[in-house]
């Protein structure tokens, strides 16, 4: 039995992704920073919830603990992610109106959540006979495009998002290395109608999710530091 944990499950493409991989058979922890959003959608779904705040070290260390108490991790899924935001809450988005507190709290989950929960889980993940990570990046993430004209995201006028994907993106790179025993990538959903974008997105989370389940269950013989899609390699 493959045992995977989700962070940011508790709705959008993490629940669908939760719903999916059920589905296919893996015993999944459903992570969510609200505790009891988190148990009504595992009751959904047939999951099982776990409380996990990815900017809390005692969430995620207490996390660790539920899930090694339940048999251990095969397979994590670095999902919970945040837009630009100030504390109230408002989307700050373009490069005259970025402040380094709004970077700062960008990365403090997309970047600081997804090393604070790797480096927790590493044991556990090493332990496992096939370990899997997956990285929730984004097509925002590639300099290539952003940088070239006419090709997706050029226009895209937001800073912190988008530079914190990038160091998603480093961190797989890096970790994949590290740790060449494991299975760790990068992948891009496209443009999902979720609350992270107020529903904008012109794709399904049954869509967005495809590639994330897809990149969840490969093999020890699949790829590794790679950056995709669901069509296929992105350039950096």
């Amino acid at each position: 039995m493959t045992t995977t944990l989700i962070t940011g499950a508790n709705k959008g493409l993490g629940f669908e992704t939760a719903r999916r991989l059920v589905a296919a058979g893996h015993t999944v922890y459903l992570g969510s920073r609200d505790a009891e959003r988190g148990r009504l959608a595992a009751e959904r779904l047939g999951a099982r919830a776990v409380q996990l705040d990815v900017t809390d070290d005692a969430s995620v260390a207490a996390a660790v603990e539920v899930v090694e108490a339940g048999g251990g991790l095969d397979v994590l899924v670095n999902n919970a992610g945040i837009q630009q935001e100030m504390a109230d809450g408002t989307v700050v988005i373009g490069a005259a109106a970025l402040t380094a507190e709004v970077l700062r709290r960008t990365f403090e989950t997309n970047v600081f959540g997804v090393v604070r929960v790797l480096h927790a889980f590493l044991p556990l993940l090493g332990r496992s006979p096939a370990p899997v990570v997956v990285n929730v990046s984004s097509g925002l993430a590639s300099l290539t495009r952003l940088s070239t004209p006419d090709t997706p995201g050029h226009a895209y006028p937001g800073v912190a998002y988008p530079t914190s994907k990038v160091a998603v993106n480093m961190l797989t790179v890096q970790y994949a290395k590290a740790f060449p025993a494991m299975r760790i990538n990068a992948v891009e959903p496209g443009f999902t109608a979720t609350d992270l974008n107020a529903g904008t997105g012109h794709q399904s989370v049954e869509q967005g999710a495809e590639i994330i389940v897809r990149m969840a269950q490969v093999g020890p013989d699949g790829p590794t530091g790679t950056y995709v899609d669901a069509q296929g390699t992105l350039p950096w």
